[in-house]
C-alpha cells in the first residue's frame, strides 16, 4: 500500500533525502556475501538500504555502481596467497594488475584479502595489504577479524587484546572489522557480545581508526532466526559504542544446513528479515549525517551490567534512564556540541525511555530516523521499541 503524504512533507522529505546523499553521509551497511552478477539483485540490495554490495569481482562494479552501490573487489590476484610465505615480487605484479583494472572504478571501496586470519598470517597479509594501500590510496585491503570467543589457537597468541594490537603492529589497517554472533537459539545473548564491542573501541580509537561489527542475520547452527528487534538491538548498540559500519552475514541464504531466514533465501525471495533490514537501515541512513561527525567518549549501561562494561560515571551525560535495561554512548560532534545514543537493550519489549541528565540541559532534542531533522524528545518520542536506539543532541 502506497501511502500519500501531503505536498509540504513530501517536498521536506524529499530535501532530506537529496541532502542526505553527498560523500559526507555514506555509511557503510554492507551484505556480508559475494554476490551474484545480476543487475536487479543489486538493485533490491540497494532498496534493501544496504550500501555495500559484498564482495564482486571486476566484472561486476559497473553493475554496483548503476545500482548506487560500493562493494569490495574479490579476486585471486590479491587474496589468492598461502599467507605464510607471499612472494613480494609476485604479489606486486598481481596486485598492480588488478588495481590497473579496477582501481579507478568509482564501485570500488576495497579488496578483499581474508577473513578470520590467525596472526601466523598477518606478515603475509601486511606485504599485500601495503601494496593495495600504495597502489590504491584510500581503498581498503580488506582484512575482518575473529570474535572475542575464538580460541587462542585460532587467534595465534594468548588474547584477543595481543590479537588486536600484532594485527594493528604488523598491518597498519585502514580499518578495523570483526564478527561477532550472539543471537542464540535459546533467546540468549552470547556472553562477551558487549566486551567484544569494548575491545574494538579501545583498539579503534587507541589507533585512531573506524570499526565495523559483522552481525547476525542468518540463523544457523544454534543461533536463531532473527526478529526485528534482534536487527534493531545488533545495529543500534554497535553505533553507541561508535562503530562507523554494518555488515550482515548474511544477505542470501547458503544452501546448506540449517541455514534459514536471511533477508533473501535459498529460493530467491524476500523473507520477512528484508524488510526488517530495511527498516533498520534506513534510519541508519537518515542518522548518518549526523553519526559520521561524531566521536565516541564513554560508553556506559544501566541495570544489570554486563561482562567488559561499566554504569555510568561522574562525566557521563545521563545518570539515568528509567527502570529498564539501556546504555548509552556519549559523543561529541565536530562542532563541540554533544549528543548521546540511548539504547533499549530489550529484546522483547518496548520501554520508556525518561532521561535524567547529570546536569540540567538547555535542551534537548532528537535525530529523527524518519527524516534526519531535529525534533523534540518528548510525550510518545521517549518511547523505545524492543532493539531501538535514539540519537540525542544535548544542549
Amino acid at each position: 500500500m502506497q501511502i500519500r503524504f501531503p505536498l509540504l512533507l513530501a517536498l521536506a522529505v524529499a530535501t532530506s533525502i537529496e541532502t542526505g546523499r553527498g560523500a559526507d553521509s555514506f555509511f557503510p551497511l554492507m551484505a556480508w556475501n559475494w554476490a551474484p552478477s545480476d543487475a536487479a539483485t543489486f538493485e533490491r540490495m540497494r532498496d534493501c538500504g544496504l550500501t555495500v554490495a559484498g564482495f564482486v569481482s571486476p566484472k561486476e562494479l559497473d553493475l554496483c555502481h548503476a545500482a548506487g552501490l560500493k562493494a569490495i573487489v574479490s579476486d585471486q590476484r590479491v587474496s589468492g596467497y598461502d599467507w605464510r610465505k607471499v612472494d613480494a615480487g609476485v604479489a606486486r605484479t598481481k596486485v598492480a594488475a588488478l588495481i590497473a583494472e579496477t582501481g579507478s572504478h568509482p564501485a570500488v571501496y576495497g579488496y578483499y584479502l581474508r577473513d578470520e586470519p590467525g596472526a601466523e598470517a598477518f606478515p603475509g597479509l601486511a606485504t599485500v595489504a601495503s601494496i593495495v594501500k600504495e597502489l590504491a590510496p584510500g581503498k581498503w585491503p580488506y582484512i575482518n577479524l575473529f570474535p572475542n570467543y575464538a580460541s587462542a589457537a585460532q587467534l595465534g597468541t594468548a588474547t584477543y587484546e595481543e590479537h588486536l594490537e600484532k594485527f594493528v603492529a604488523t598491518c597498519r589497517p585502514t580499518h578495523l572489522s570483526y564478527d561477532h554472533y550472539a543471537l542464540m537459539e535459546d533467546g540468549s545473548l552470547r556472553a562477551g557480545y558487549f566486551l567484544n564491542l569494548e575491545q574494538m573501541r579501545q583498539a579503534a580509537k587507541k589507533h585512531g581508526l573506524p570499526f565495523w561489527n559483522i552481525v547476525l542475520s542468518v540463523a544457523h547452527f544454534n543461533y536463531r532466526e532473527a526478529t526485528p528487534a534482534d536487527l534493531r538491538f545488533q545495529v543500534y548498540t554497535t553505533l553507541a559504542y561508535g562503530g562507523r559500519g554494518i555488515a550482515y552475514f548474511t544477505y542470501f541464504t547458503p544452501q546448506v544446513g540449517n541455514y534459514r531466514m536471511a533477508p533473501i533465501d535459498q529460493f530467491g525471495h524476500a523473507t520477512p528479515t528484508w524488510s526488517a533490514m530495511q527498516n533498520v537501515n534506513l534510519q541508519v541512513g537518515k542518522l548518518a549525517p549526523t553519526l559520521l561527525q561524531l566521536t565516541s567518549n564513554e560508553v556506559y549501561h544501566f541495570g544489570a551490567i554486563p561482562e567488559g562494561a561499566h554504569g555510568p560515571g561522574e562525566s557521563s551525560l545521563i545518570a539515568a534512564v528509567g527502570n529498564a535495561p539501556f546504555m548509552v554512548g556519549d559523543f561529541t560532534h565536530a562542532d563541540g556540541s554533544r549528543y548521546a545514543l540511548v539504547v533499549n537493550k530489550d529484546s522483547l519489549r518496548s520501554h520508556h525511555g525518561a532521561v535524567t541528565f547529570r546536569q540540567n540541559p538547555r535542551r534537548v532534542q532528537m535525530v529523527s530516523p524518519y527524516t534526519g531533522q531535529l525534533i523534540g524528545f518528548t510525550g510518545e518520542q521517549q518511547w523505545l521499541a524492543a532493539g531501538q536506539g535514539v540519537l540525542l543532541k544535548v544542549e
